[in-house]
C-alpha cells in the first residue's frame, strides 16, 4: 500500500502544480476586480480553470466525436459479424478488432476526454480539501489557502460540501449544484444518442453499453457528489455545459449520415439553397435518355382506296 501511495503521489504532484498555477493565475486577474478574498473571484477562477483545461482538450474531444460516430456507423457490420461468428467468441473478437483497425476506429477514443479529466478532477478535489484544512498544495501559498478556504458564495464556503455542511443554506446550495451536475451529465450523454446515432445503431452491444452509461454515470455522480466541495461541483457542471456547447456545434455542422441531426442539416441547407433535392437515379436516367433520343418522324395517317383516288384526282 505504501508503494501505491508513493506512485499516486508521484503522478498527482505535477497536476497539483499545474492546476494550482492556472487557478492562482486566473484568480489574480479577478481578484483585482472583486478582491482576493471574494468568493466571486474564486468561483470565476474555477470557471476559468475549467475553460483552460477544456480548451486544451479540444483535439481529444474531436477524436471522441469521430470515434463515437464511427462506432455507431459500424454497428450494422458488427451485427453481421455476430451472426457469422457468434458461436466462436475468440474469432468474433478478432474479426471485430480487425473491422475497427481497417476503419481506423479506436473504441477507447470515445472515453479519452473523461478519462483524462478524472485525474484533474481528483487533483482539484484534493486541493480544495487541503485548503479547507489549511494545508497549501502546489503553488498555493498559505495566504491563498486562507482566502480560498474562507471564500463564500451565496453564504456557503467554496470548500464546503453537502456532507460537511454546518447550515441548511450550505446544504441547499450544495444540493442544487449536485442536481445541476447530475442533470448536465445526463444531458451531454443523451445529446449524442438522440441526435447523432443512426436508427440501426440503437440496438446491439455498443448501444446497450451507451444506454447503460447514460443512466449509470449520473447516478454515480449524484451519490458521490454529496461529498464533493462546492468548488468541485462548479468545475464539473461548467465542464458539462462546455461539452454540451461543443457537441451542439459539431453535431449541427458535421452530423453522422442517417441521423436526425443529418436530416435537420439537410433541411437547413435546402432552405438556404446550398443543395438541391435529390432526383431518384431511375428518373434521372429516364430524363437523360429522353433528352438524347432523336425526335421521331410523324407517320402519315392511313387512307382508304377511295380517299387515295380522290386525292390523286385532285
Amino acid at each position: 500500500m505504501a508503494t501505491l501511495s508513493k506512485i499516486g503521489s508521484f503522478i498527482m504532484a505535477p497536476l497539483y502544480w499545474v492546476i494550482s498555477l492556472i487557478l492562482v493565475g486566473v484568480h489574480s486577474v479577478f481578484g483585482m476586480l472583486f478582491g482576493p478574498t471574494s468568493g466571486v473571484s474564486w468561483v470565476l477562477a474555477i470557471i476559468g480553470l475549467t475553460v483552460v483545461i477544456r480548451a486544451l482538450l479540444i483535439p481529444l474531444f474531436v477524436k471522441q466525436i469521430k470515434a463515437s460516430r464511427n462506432m455507431a456507423l459500424l454497428q450494422p457490420k458488427v451485427k453481421e459479424l455476430q451472426k457469422k461468428y457468434g458461436h466462436d467468441r475468440e474469432r468474433l473478437a478478432q474479426e471485430t478488432m480487425k473491422l475497427y483497425r481497417d476503419s481506423k476506429t479506436n473504441p477507447l477514443a470515445s472515453c479519452m476526454p473523461i478519462l483524462i479529466q478524472m485525474p484533474i478532477f481528483l487533483a482539484l478535489f484534493r486541493l480544495l480539501n487541503h485548503a479547507a484544512n489549511g494545508v497549501p498544495k502546489g503553488v498555493l501559498t498559505e495566504t491563498d489557502v486562507e482566502h480560498l478556504s474562507n471564500a463564500t458564495i451565496f453564504g456557503a464556503k467554496i470548500a464546503d460540501s453537502f456532507t460537511r455542511a454546518d447550515t441548511i443554506n450550505v446544504q441547499i446550495l450544495a444540493g442544487v449544484l449536485v442536481v445541476a451536475m447530475t442533470a448536465t451529465t445526463f444531458i451531454t450523454q443523451r445529446q449524442l444518442m438522440a441526435k447523432n446515432m443512426p436508427a440501426d445503431a440503437m440496438t446491439g452491444p455498443y448501444a446497450q453499453q451507451q444506454k447503460m452509461l447514460l443512466y449509470v454515470l449520473p447516478v454515480v455522480f449524484a451519490v458521490s457528489g454529496i461529498a464533493f466541495p462546492i468548488g468541485l461541483l462548479i468545475y464539473w457542471t461548467t465542464s458539462n455545459i462546455w461539452t454540451m456547447g461543443q457537441q451542439f456545434y459539431v453535431i449541427r455542422n458535421n452530423p453522422a449520415p442517417g441521423t436526425p441531426a443529418f436530416d435537420a442539416k439537410r433541411k437547413r441547407d435546402l432552405a438556404k439553397g446550398k443543395v438541391t433535392e435529390d432526383v431518384p437515379q431511375a428518373d434521372a436516367d429516364e430524363e437523360q435518355s429522353e433528352e438524347k433520343r432523336p425526335a421521331q418522324r410523324q407517320q402519315p395517317k392511313k387512307q382508304s382506296r377511295e380517299q387515295r383516288k380522290k386525292s390523286g384526282g385532285n
